[in-house]
């Protein structure tokens, strides 16, 4: 088309469209009742905003691409039901004071960490999952180790800190979000599973001075398999769908470590890994989590686990090690899972 032929607002460059917030390929687009009401709101004024282009076609060509995303998202968002949550534990679309700050689990489209919403899929958020008041963990942070304590755990609305100039205030309890901010929070994950959340450095597996200490893995996007009373594969569900009290029967193992003269010294537990044996994940996860390879796990027994929450298939190992192995929590919450092995 002759420049002569194009009007002067259409001249400009096209603009790039946004990409949505970082979602990983298989991950369902879980969002709260608001976050997907904000998303119908975001296309409604979207649809506004077409209409008021009139014959601008670049800005209306652009306006089409970013609602055809918005659109996409939308019709694979998965409303999290929050009635049917365990209170007490961090799960998806709790608000959770840690350290003093508060912050929500959201879907990746609500997401705004500076105003203390945190996506089901950033790091901090994935640490804090399963946990409940009381619980307490170690990061390492720009500043060095830090101690994260989880102080309250709540499905009723509380007041959000907010980040303003690097320094954590205190916001209200609305959930209003920034669309084009959330990207920041949402980077491609990198080989080394290490970003910025809140201005600090959240890392994976660390070396700190002291004694180590053993905490059960909790990954409310890892892919579990589910399985039948006879320990066969029917299917497959995420973490956070296996312990909201849908009780379907999916694999863990225990391990009984014992000394010479035949005493439990330690106990560790583990999730069977989708595709793997029982003894396959066990024999792997002694290697990386404990440094402990070059021996032979013997089954004992299984069982089956129910819960409110919960349906396992327990697979239950002994070995006779004298190591120096992690410690274990000593928290009632983790012995109770061993009472029946």
């Amino acid at each position: 088309m002759s420049r002569g032929f194009i009007k002067e607002g259409d001249q400009e460059e096209i603009p790039r469209v946004p990409m949505r917030a970082y979602l990983p390929e298989g991950v369902p687009n879980y969002v709260t009742k608001e976050g997907l009401e904000a998303l119908k709101e975001e296309l409604k004024n979207l649809e506004a905003e077409r209409g008021k282009a009139g014959d601008n076609y670049i800005k209306v060509n652009f306006i089409n691409a970013t609602m055809k995303l918005l659109v996409d998202r939308i019709n694979n968002a998965v409303e999290v039901d929050l009635s049917k949550s365990n209170k007490d534990t961090v799960s998806f679309g709790a608000w959770v004071r840690y350290n003093g700050r508060v912050v929500r689990i959201v879907g990746v489209d609500e997401a705004n960490v500076n105003n203390g919403l945190i996506s089901f899929i950033s790091p901090i958020a994935k640490l804090l999952m399963g946990k409940k008041a009381g619980d307490f963990f170690d990061i390492k942070g720009s500043k060095g180790l830090e101690r994260i304590e989880v102080e309250e755990v709540s499905f009723e609305p509380m007041t959000l800190t907010q980040i303003v100039h690097d320094k954590p205030v205190k916001t209200s309890t609305t959930t209003e979000r920034q669309p084009r901010r959330i990207i920041e929070e949402q980077p491609e994950p990198m080989a080394q599973a290490q970003l910025i959340v809140d201005k600090e450095v959240v890392a994976a597996p660390f070396k700190a001075e002291g004694p180590r200490r053993f905490e059960p893995e909790v990954n409310p996007i890892e892919f579990l398999p589910i399985v039948n009373e006879r320990g066969n594969i029917v299917g497959r569900a995420m973490y956070m769908e296996l312990h909201e009290g849908n009780k379907m029967l999916h694999p863990v193992v225990h391990l009984h470590v014992m000394n010479g003269n035949g005493e439990t010294t330690k106990r560790y537990w583990w999730h069977v890994a989708f595709g793997d044996t029982p003894e396959k994940t066990l024999k792997r996860k002694m290697s990386e989590t404990l440094g402990l390879s070059g021996v032979n796990p013997k089954l004992k027994r299984q069982y089956i686990r129910e819960t409110k929450s919960e349906k396992e298939l327990v697979y239950v190992f002994t070995v006779v090690s004298e190591n120096d192995l992690p410690i274990p929590p000593e928290r009632k919450a983790y012995a109770e899972l061993f009472s029946k092995d």
